[in-house]
């Protein structure tokens, strides 16, 4: 159980409640659709796939529209299967979707994106199609990002009452001492958390500049720009969004990173930095907020984090760091088609 993704989210989800707080999540991801069976894409050889929709039609009417009924079977799979999705909408991109599920408590939450992304590939097997929830799976087009969104409220039985633990109407935008000290956890330990949110190889082939990613450990008020975006709101709505997930993380696992890391926020009552305005693909950032740019890379910070360790415990940090430096040491097993047509000839 040490090492179990569920475990490590639930010793988070005690961590906070020892702390008086219970906290909410919801998760949203967005996926692209081939027409495609598993037969044909190794027949492909996973190349000159066929998106189910061409073009660039993001919140398309006409592409949601000619698919209802598919939208139909995602919807209804989602009341019947209990992870009801408060929306569902073409992304930009061919073939891609974007599907948002309903708030709930973190570890339901969790529960319900990991049964989202199972049974969405089943459905769209059982149409003939097959999903993809890789970050990146082309370099023509945008990675594929897997957002949480959380939010803090008071346990009935703490000393504060019932209500959000991040919401304050006296303050600007509404946010809390509590909201801020959480964004700056999330914030000071991104670089250190990274290969929980993004586990993969492939991770990381979408956190490049110019491709809607955040690179570094920024944060704004409602600025989708940046990593972390803080959502002013009602008592009931005022929450953080942690923008850098992508969407082949484990659900289990991202919503752990992004949790305890803002606990541990509160707890030492730090602040963030370095609020950003604009478009934080524009600006420069100090160095202590850059994010490792590989998996190997977010392996070692993860393994040297005491954060980490006090937040996971040691077993769990030494075996998921270890599976995270094994994936990178098969990856250099192989030759890629870029080194192939950089280097065949000119070297």
């Amino acid at each position: 159980m040490r090492c179990c993704p569920r475990a490590a989210l639930r010793r988070v989800i005690d961590k906070g409640k020892s702390m008086g707080f219970d906290a909410f999540a919801a998760l949203e991801y967005e996926f692209f659709m081939f027409e495609e069976t598993p037969e044909s894409i190794r027949e492909k050889n996973y190349s000159n796939l066929k998106p189910m929709t061409p073009g660039w039609f993001g919140y398309s009417m006409i592409r949601n529209s000619t698919h209802a009924s598919l939208h139909q079977q995602i919807l209804t799979l989602g009341q019947d299967m209990d992870f009801p999705l408060e929306g569902l909408h073409t992304e930009t991109g061919p073939g891609v979707l974007e599907a948002a599920i309903a708030v709930d408590s973190a570890i339901n939450a969790a529960d319900k994106a990991a049964l989202f992304k199972t049974f969405m590939k089943v459905l769209a097997q059982q149409n003939g199609l097959m999903a993809t929830f890789m970050a990146k799976w082309s370099n023509d087009y945008p990675g594929q990002s897997g957002h949480i969104h959380l939010s803090l409220r008071h346990s009935e039985d703490s000393a504060k009452g019932s209500g959000s633990a991040f919401y304050d109407s006296s303050q600007q935008h509404n946010i809390s001492a509590i909201q801020r000290q959480f964004v700056a956890g999330q914030q000071r330990l991104m670089p250190q958390l990274l290969c929980m949110i993004a586990p993969t190889i492939n991770s990381y082939s979408r956190m490049v500049p110019g491709f809607w990613a955040p690179t570094d450990a920024s944060y704004g008020i409602d600025n989708r720009t940046t990593a972390l975006r803080i959502i002013p709101g009602s008592d009931k709505s005022q929450r953080v969004e942690h923008r850098l997930g992508s969407a082949d993380a484990n659900p289990y696992l991202a919503l752990a990173a992004a949790l305890g890391s803002g606990l541990v926020g509160i707890e030492q009552q730090w602040e963030p930095e370095n609020e950003i305005i604009g478009n934080a693909y524009d600006q420069q950032f100090p160095p202590h907020l850059a994010l490792p740019g590989t998996l190997i890379e977010a392996a070692r910070a993860f393994k040297e984090s005491d954060a980490a360790r006090s937040l996971f415990g040691d077993t769990f940090v030494d075996h998921f760091a270890a599976t995270r430096e094994w994936e990178e040491r098969e990856f250099r097993k192989h030759i890629t088609d870029w080194e192939l047509s950089r280097y065949f000839e000119i070297i």
